[in-house]
């Protein structure tokens, strides 16, 4: 007998390539926010140019936006999932977030190097996190519509591989025209040029979205009819019956959803702080930091590929374990033998097994998920992820605070890894699950 939160990767036939290719394509604009804002570029702007004031300042400042806006998510994502769910239009609010993405992406470009602009920025970089969590909680969902139990991890794999590639690509492009040699001309006085990179992101994010919107009418609907308009305290209420239904028979969905948690933040937390400790405790300039960005993309989209590949074959929390081992051993010499040349050797390695375990992740919940709940499943999927999105930023800050230097911030972020290491083993794999299942019948 089938599971109630196996039912949706049952046999069914699989959706057409155009429909695949237009899902992965919206990962690769969205790769602009990911990599360009969040991470290596305005992120870094924020904290490390000086007319902000000084790098810990700003950082502080930076980690209290994105934690409020952690909070924001935690509340809201799985509530935005379930009405999307209930209305049928999953990818209608997808677009519109999306839409949303790119103008507070533009905005961005007011954000000048002075003292009163640094709120502004924070403020348009922790709203941007919470809009592309809402088109995240959507496109996510999507994925158990287009496949099924024999290619999930492998779709799930090709949709990070190509917002790794997307992020090779518009890195590129900004560092050869907006940064060094800057062909498209655009002076550096008042980081004109670094400003106009927001603008790039939000056209980068719009074009490669627009194949999904297009095919908004044709994507798989769910088999659950769409449901009259419910007030916000009735979503509320389904939510925790959700919860409950949850607990009670689905055990396993709910104790990956809350033990995930702990070591997605870990990864977030590599690449959240990763282009700030190059600036900040390696020295690199933006030129630098963007081409080690391009680089660690090209690794990371070869081992989200790889790793979903091995999803399919060896199940997805082989992959996950393996994966977090990996990045536990590479982050520590980082601390005993810190030096630019490591760095790079270190960051590398680190990036080639961020992408499998984000993978993995998603796809393990995907063959968990009962058909019509995908969006508030993964919805929850980000509650219970920023509920601990706290964990390696605070732990982070702690370690930087105790110690004085920013580079054993690392520390934080290793535990945060190695903790959710240690709640994923007991944890059994959805195929080992399915075998234990049919050899009880």
């Amino acid at each position: 007998m089938t599971s109630p939160h196996t039912g949706s990767l049952e046999a069914k036939p699989p959706a057409p390539r155009s429909t695949v290719f237009a899902w992965t394509l919206w990962d690769v604009g969205n790769a602009s926010f990911n990599a360009i804002m969040t991470t290596f570029v305005f992120a870094v702007y924020l904290t490390s140019n000086t007319g902000f004031g000084d790098k810990e300042h700003s950082s502080a400042v930076l980690s209290y936006g994105l934690t409020i806006a952690g909070f924001c998510i935690a509340l809201l994502a799985p509530v935005s999932g379930q009405r999307a769910d209930a209305s049928g239009r999953r990818a209608l609010w997808l677009g519109v977030n999306s839409m949303l993405l790119a103008a507070i992406m533009a905005l961005c470009f007011f954000v000048a190097p002075a003292p009163q602009y640094l709120l502004l920025g924070v403020a348009l970089l922790s709203l941007g996190n919470l809009v592309n969590e809402f088109a995240v909680v959507n496109y996510n969902a999507i994925l158990p519509a287009i496949s099924t139990k024999a290619t999930i991890g492998k779709i799930s794999g090709s949709g990070w591989a190509a917002g790794y590639i997307g992020g090779i690509v518009a890195l590129g492009i900004v560092l050869l025209g907006f940064v060094t040699p800057g062909l498209l001309g655009i002076p550096t006085d008042q980081a004109y040029n670094i400003r106009a990179v927001a603008l790039f992101s939000a056209a980068w994010a719009l074009i490669f979205s627009l194949p999904l919107m297009l095919k908004a009418r044709s994507l798989p609907k769910p088999e659950r009819a769409p449901q009259e308009k419910a007030s916000l305290l009735d979503s509320y209420k389904e939510l925790f019956a959700t919860v409950k239904k949850l607990r009670k028979e689905a055990p396993t969905t709910l104790y990956f959803l809350v033990s995930s948690a702990v070591f997605r933040d870990g990864l977030n937390g590599i690449f959240t702080f990763g282009g700030v400790l190059a600036a900040g405790s390696f020295g690199f300039s933006t030129n630098q930091v963007i081409i080690f960005a391009i680089f660690g993309n090209i690794v990371a989209g070869a081992g989200a590929m790889l790793g979903g590949y091995l999803d399919d074959a060896l199940g997805p929390k082989r992959v996950i374990i393996f994966s977090l081992s990996a990045l536990i051993a590479v982050s520590l010499p980082l601390l005993i033998w810190p030096s630019t040349t490591m760095f790079w050797v270190c960051g590398l390695t680190l990036c080639a097994f961020v992408g499998p375990a984000q993978s993995a992740a998603r796809s393990y919940l995907g063959r968990l998920t009962e058909e019509g709940k995908e969006g508030e499943i993964y919805g929850l999927y980000s509650t219970t992820g920023r509920a601990a999105s706290f964990l390696a930023p605070g732990l982070f800050g702690l370690c930087v605070t105790l110690t004085g230097n920013q580079l054993w911030g690392i520390l934080g972020i290793t535990l945060v890894l190695f903790v959710g290491l240690l709640l994923i083993i007991p944890i059994k794999d959805p195929k080992v699950r399915k075998s234990a299942s049919s050899a009880n019948s």
